[in-house]
This record gives structure tokens, C-alpha cells and sequence, in this order.
């Protein structure tokens, strides 16, 4: 599947190598302010070949809408948008040819469609989240005119956990950190693995602010639910928590719940979702990636004939997918509540009956 969302639909297109990556994002109302800086901006903060701590793969990745958007305004119909490849370099794929690399995507790939695309990974390459960014941006837009905001950040690289978390410090980071007193290790940690040829994981925290009361479609379609999906389909992504995640299985009752005061809830280990339904406080997810599979130490894998053989990789590529990756969080879980924003207005019988009389 290529598509992901319901009332808000969108479908990406393209291959790390191919001419153009792009996106048609369906189900935008009418008349929001399409704000082609803003869109533009966001691509820009998950661009590779910015710093030192990413690939060296450098993509302008200028966005072009095609369609949906008239006078700077949705029409209402789908907004297409397009972002051409021009630093690709196929070349550096030709000694894996026929050699599936560890870690990555290559193996299962070809074992289900029995097409071998070397050049970056074809479609199973991150690449494709550029197209996802794009279409995050404009669900921002939308999300904006609520007042709701999507924020992110790294609180932790290579094991070295941030003891704060300031979405602010964050935007101003060259990777993205949410602790400045732990941003220099991080980045220490990072060099120290790219210098090795190896790479190391993270985990990008994720907010959102503002969003209401009662988003989410039980029980086949619970928030939570739908959040950790939009997740885990990001490339490298391998957990997802929501809220306290894995430590409510070690706590109790009397720890884990909210209690509630008529101001609202006095804590939050819920991550704001109760139910598979916000309860208006903030959502928050803790999102894992693995490290980057493409290291350049000679590897132990098998080629398409299943012969075994040594390998080292070329090519360029990020020693923490982690980094760039959060943006990425940031925009699905911009579609999500997007989408879940337009699926609850139908809800309840007095919203139908207002809006047509």
C-alpha cells in the first residue's frame, strides 16, 4: 500500500534513484491558505547534505504543486505535489548489484516482487519521506488554524538520554536535541560512529499541543492505534511508545492513572489518550529508530543466487537516521490528527444538524 489516512488521504510516488519523488494529498477542505515558504521550510529541515551529521547526499528538494491549490488557496480538489531528484549517484550501487545488504530492505524486497532496484534501495529507500514531509506540511497548515501544533526532538542518541525537553533549544539544534546539556555528547557519540564507519540509533520525542478532546475512532481506528502505524512505517522506525509506553507494565494502578481535578488531569502517563480516544492534554510519543543499516564495514550476506560473500559498501549515507528522521514523525503525526480531526465532525448529530441548517 502507498496510501495511508482516510478523510485525509494521501499517496506518495518515486524512487531514491527515479527522476521525482512526489505526493497527492487528497481530502484538503477548501479554502485553507497554502503556504508555499512554510511547506517549502519544513522539506528544508529533513534535506540531506546540511551537516556533518547527515549523509552527504545533497538535494535541494524544491517542492512544486502541480494541482489543488488556486491563488494561494486550496480548491478542495487533490494538491499534487513533486520533488525532483538531482544528486543522485547510481554508480556507487554498482558493487551491490546482486547483493542484498544487511539490515536493509533489499532481501524481503526482492523475495516479493523478484525486482532488484540497487540504486539507494529504489522504493524502500527514505528517501520517500521527503514526499511524506511535503504532505505533513500542509496538514500543519490546517492544524494551525486550530491552534494545534506538532513539535519534535531527539532525547536520545547512542544511549545518551535527554533529562529535559525543550522543543525550542530543539529547532535551533544541527541535530534536532531536545537536552542543550546533552546535545554535545550526542553529536560526539554521532561523529564517533561515522569515523568508525558504523552508525548508531535514537529516539525522537514527539508533541502534539492543543488538540481536542475526542479524536479518535474506536475501536478498529483508535488514535493511538493509527499514531504508532503512521510511526512505523518510517523507514529504520522499530518501537513505538505512547506516553509512559513500556514503563506502565511495571508500575501500578495507583502510579499509572491520571487523576482528575476540575482544571483537568494532574498527570499525564496516558500520552494524552485514553481509550484510543485525546482527552485534551498533550500527546506524546517516543518514536525508536535503529541504527542506519548502510555502514561501510566489510559484511557477511548472501546475493541473489544465495552464494555467500564479503562485502563493503560505497555510497553516502547518515550515521543516524534518527536525526532527520524526527521531522518526519513530525508530519505523520500532523496527518494523523489532521485526519482525525475531519472523521470527528460527524460524530454527533447536533454537529451535522448545525452545519446544514
Amino acid at each position: 500500500m502507498n496510501s495511508f489516512g482516510q478523510k485525509l488521504r494521501f499517496s506518495t510516488f518515486g524512487e531514491s534513484h527515479g527522476r521525482a519523488i512526489g505526493c497527492i494529498l487528497d481530502g484538503v477542505p477548501a479554502g485553507l491558505k497554502v503556504d508555499e515558504e512554510f511547506i517549502q521550510s519544513e522539506l528544508d529541515r529533513r534535506k540531506p547534505g546540511k551537516t556533518e551529521f547527515e549523509t552527504a547526499r545533497k538535494e535541494d528538494d524544491t517542492v512544486e504543486i502541480l494541482s489543488g491549490v488556486f491563488e494561494g488557496k486550496s480548491t478542495g480538489t487533490p494538491i499534487a505535489m513533486v520533488i525532483y531528484n538531482t544528486d543522485q549517484k547510481s554508480k556507487d550501487y554498482s558493487n551491490i548489484k546482486d547483493i542484498f545488504r544487511p539490515g536493509h530492505a533489499d532481501f524481503t524486497y526482492f523475495h516479493k516482487y523478484g525486482i532488484r532496484d540497487y540504486r539507494g534501495g529504489g522504493r524502500s529507500s527514505a528517501r520517500e519521506t521527503a514526499a511524506r514531509v511535503a504532505a505533513g506540511a500542509v496538514a500543519k497548515l490546517m492544524l494551525k488554524e486550530l491552534n494545534i501544533e506538532v513539535l519534535s526532538g531527539i532525547c536520545e542518541v547512542d544511549g545518551i538520554k535527554s533529562e529535559i525537553f525543550d522543543y525550542e533549544a530543539a529547532k535551533k539544534s544541527l541535530i534536532y536535541a531536545l537536552d542543550p546539556n546533552k546535545e554535545q555528547a550526542q553529536k560526539d557519540a554521532i561523529l564517533r560512529a561515522k569515523n568508525d564507519h558504523d552508525s548508531v540509533g535514537g529516539i525522537s520525542r514527539v508533541v502534539v499541543k492543543g488538540a481536542p478532546t475526542g479524536l479518535g475512532q474506536p475501536l478498529y481506528y483508535k488514535l493511538d492505534a493509527i499514531l504508532a502505524d503512521a510511526m512505523m512505517g518510517i523507514n529504520a522506525v522499530k518501537a513505538v511508545e505512547i506516553g509512559d509506553g513500556v514503563l506502565s507494565a511495571s508500575t501500578k494502578g495507583s502510579q499509572n492513572n491520571d487523576e482528575i481535578r476540575a482544571g483537568g488531569f494532574l498527570s499525564n502517563h496516558s500520552g494524552g489518550i485514553l481509550g484510543g480516544i485525546s482527552n485534551a492534554d498533550e500527546i506524546v510519543m517516543n518514536v525508536y529508530f535503529k541504527p542506519t543499516p548502510s555502514i561501510f564495514k566489510e559484511q557477511k550476506t548472501v546475493n541473489i543466487y544465495n552464494e555467500e560473500v564479503d562485502f563493503s559498501l560505497k555510497g553516502r549515507h547518515d550515521p543516524c537516521v534518527a536525526i532527520r528522521g524526527t521531522v518526519v514523525c513530525e508530519a505523520m503525526a500532523a496527518l494523523v490528527i489532521a485526519d482525525m480531526l475531519l472523521l470527528n465532525m460527524g460524530s454527533k448529530m447536533d454537529r451535522v444538524v448545525n452545519y446544514y441548517k
